[in-house]
């Protein structure tokens, strides 16, 4: 056995992998190695405490929640517009917000993030994660995508005044056909990216009608068209083949953004491992989907914010998607609205009608194999032997609680606590320690 093992002891415990609660159950923890050494049921909620044991018996203790689609640069649209935030805000402040974004995301309860696209902020997410990894900053286990793939002209900041000097840093890494766009996965590897995020449609043809703020979306014509700012596919079946075609042979995950049912039918047939937002759905690309083993990510917090008149049917959508079999990973869209906050999205989920059990896989296992599963080099989002030791609990048992999720008392990542009985734990240092 390990030197400085402890456990943990729980009176109600959530365990994703059946998908249900227990009573009663103790966990082993290696704070060395930073992995879970066994986990087993006690006959009794009584038991005998060791002096380094965690005692989080009247709590609710379940594994650390995984957001599936983040973005660490940015903050709340309330706040600022995103093309405002990629054009105007200098590298340092946004640096530095993100990593405000992330020591918040681990005291709610994130230990992974799946962070889905630098928001013009070229590859820094990869250092920002490497700081993490290095134990530099606190925050989620990252695994981040860099730059995101699109077509020539597809996803930028736009301006009518780009021919008078105003420029904007890249929003994506573009690539056209079949061999630009294989290059391009394989810049994203080369720079660190652990996955390949693409818009597989984007509203491109923005400029048609060019609106007084572009997102979120706010007209300044006088007589639109009913649709002035449609999803339109960025790239072709064949483009789309070879990106997944690429990621594969590099062993990366591949999350395609689809706004619209067109581009998310092709990047589905493609052979994603995750399709994101999937707002226009019907049956017929759930059933694709449940085929081929796709990951529905709806961003139901997102869009809530901004599609207050359509959000009952996207709650609709996705419950359909659970109905008809298809696998869940809960994330946000996370960035668009305040980090930190990402338990909405759970909510969003239970308000439509998905049981909460299978909710809180979404958040944990359905987190995990987003990321790419085994591909991903760890194991996390349940309690198995040999898992990454991700753990927290609630105040409240979400059974009987609808904002339970938003009241994190304890956080543990890889072995070391972070938060307990509420209050940040070594976030910071209050003094200067001297070598002698």
């Amino acid at each position: 056995m390990p030197e400085n093992i402890y456990t943990i002891h729980t009176s109600t415990l959530f365990d994703p992998q059946r998908k249900n609660f227990f009573k009663n159950v103790s966990i082993v923890i290696d704070p060395q190695a930073g992995v879970i050494v066994d986990a087993y049921q006690r006959e009794a909620q009584l038991c005998k405490l060791g002096a380094t044991d965690v005692d989080l018996r009247g709590k609710v203790v379940m594994p650390g929640f995984v957001d599936a689609h983040t973005h660490i640069f940015l903050h709340s649209y309330n706040e600022r517009p995103a093309a405002e935030q990629m054009r105007d805000e200098s590298i340092v402040e946004r640096v530095v917000r993100a990593t405000n974004h992330v020591r918040t995301a681990l005291l709610a309860g994130y230990t992974t993030y799946r962070d889905l696209g630098s928001e013009a902020m070229q590859s820094f997410d990869v250092n920002l994660r490497d700081s993490i990894n290095r134990g530099l900053i606190p925050g989620p286990r990252l695994f981040v995508a860099t730059h995101p793939l699109g077509s020539t002209g597809g996803f930028e900041v736009r301006t009518e005044n780009f021919h008078g000097g105003v420029r904007a840093p890249p929003a994506s890494d573009p690539g056209d056909g079949p061999e630009g766009v294989r290059q391009a996965v394989r810049r994203r590897v080369a720079e660190g990216a652990d996955v390949i995020k693409f818009y597989a449609d984007y509203r491109r043809k923005i400029m048609r009608f060019p609106p007084k703020q572009q997102h979120p979306y706010k007209l300044r014509v006088q007589f639109p068209p009913a649709d002035p700012n449609p999803h339109v596919p960025l790239f072709s079946q064949e483009e789309m083949n070879m990106i997944v075609q690429e990621a594969k042979l590099a062993e990366l995950p591949v999350a395609a953004h689809a706004g619209g049912f067109k581009a998310a039918m092709m990047a589905v047939k493609a052979g994603v491992t995750s399709l994101e937002h999937g707002f226009e759905t019907t049956d017929e690309l759930f059933d694709e989907m449940k085929q081929r083993g796709c990951i529905f990510v709806p961003t139901l917090a997102a869009a809530e914010m901004f599609n207050k008149d359509g959000i009952k049917g996207i709650l609709a959508q996705t419950k359909r998607a659970h109905e008809l079999g298809v696998r869940l990973a809960a994330g946000g869209d996370t960035g668009v609205f305040s980090h930190g906050q990402g338990a909405r999205e759970m909510e969003l989920m239970v308000e439509a009608g998905i049981p909460l059990n299978d909710v809180l896989t979404a958040c944990t296992i359905g987190g995990w194999e987003s990321c790419g599963g085994d591909l991903c080099g760890f194991k996390f989002g349940w309690f198995g032997k040999d898992n990454r030791a991700d753990i927290i609990a609630l105040d409240s048992d979400p059974r009987e609680d609808k904002t339970a999720l938003r009241r994190i008392s304890f956080v543990m990542k890889d072995g070391r606590v972070w938060k307990n009985d509420g209050i940040a734990v070594d976030m910071i240092q209050n003094h200067h320690a001297w070598d002698c």
